[in-house]
């Protein structure tokens, strides 16, 4: 990780749907600034992958509560890149699969959930400068953020973003079938009564569909950069 630009501690959130860019952004938005990135929905993935992995029905929202604490979920970082820990083992790769992305919109609405991840998100950032994506970061997690930004894009680019990534990985997902899949996520996460998707008042709107990932960064970095310099 490169140095901390600023000396002091500060936080960045980066909300918006899913297949808006979040993570890549917010990945190269961190390095840049020295902080560390913190991919919040990779920690509900995870508490998903528990789910599934304990025979849990994802959308049992009182078994979800009740099972929730027992997952041993940490963040990792090595050579600069964030490792997900389930119970000791490193399960990066295994949340990105399709049927762990469909599960983890039903879980992460779970206010039990919510309420423990929340709260160990908010620990990471008191100690250290970080960089977080998600659904609720600039609303819940990080209202005090130095900058809030509701990153976005048309479901038609996102859902192709994402049949690309899958079909990068080697997963053969139809484009139809994960244009429905986001249209519902979307929906469920934007009208779950736990920490709904919407956009923080202060946050500044990014429609990613016409940009690249590169002028993307930039825009953040360049919005980062006057509003910790004004904080100074």
């Amino acid at each position: 990780m490169s140095e901390n630009k600023t000396g002091r501690i500060f936080s960045i959130a980066i909300d918006g749907p899913s297949g808006a860019g979040k993570s890549s952004a917010a990945r190269e938005v961190a390095k840049r600034l020295g902080a560390i990135y913190l991919d919040t929905g990779a920690m509900y993935r995870a508490m998903a992958l528990y789910m599934l992995r304990q025979g849990v029905d994802p959308h049992d929202a009182a078994e979800v509560a009740a099972r929730a604490g027992n997952a041993n979920i940490e963040v990792a970082y090595e050579n600069g890149g964030q490792k997900m820990l389930l119970d000791g083992e490193d399960v990066s790769t295994a949340i990105r699969e399709n049927a762990v992305s469909a599960a983890a919109s039903a879980v992460s609405a779970v206010p039990e959930v919510r309420r423990l991840l929340v709260m160990r998100q908010q620990q990471i950032a008191l100690t250290q400068s970080v960089v977080m994506d998600g659904r609720d970061i600039g609303t819940k997690v990080l209202p005090r953020a130095e900058l809030k930004v509701f990153l976005t894009a048309s479901p038609e680019a996102r859902a192709m973003r994402r049949f690309l990534e899958l079909k990068s990985k080697g997963q053969d997902v139809p484009l139809d079938q994960l244009t429905r899949e986001m249209a519902q996520r979307d929906h469920d996460d934007s009208t779950r009564a736990a920490s709904p998707l919407k956009a923080a008042d202060d946050a500044v709107l990014i429609d990613s569909s016409d940009m690249t990932l590169e002028q993307v960064i930039d825009r953040i970095c360049g919005l980062a950069a006057a509003a910790l310099e004004g904080k100074s």
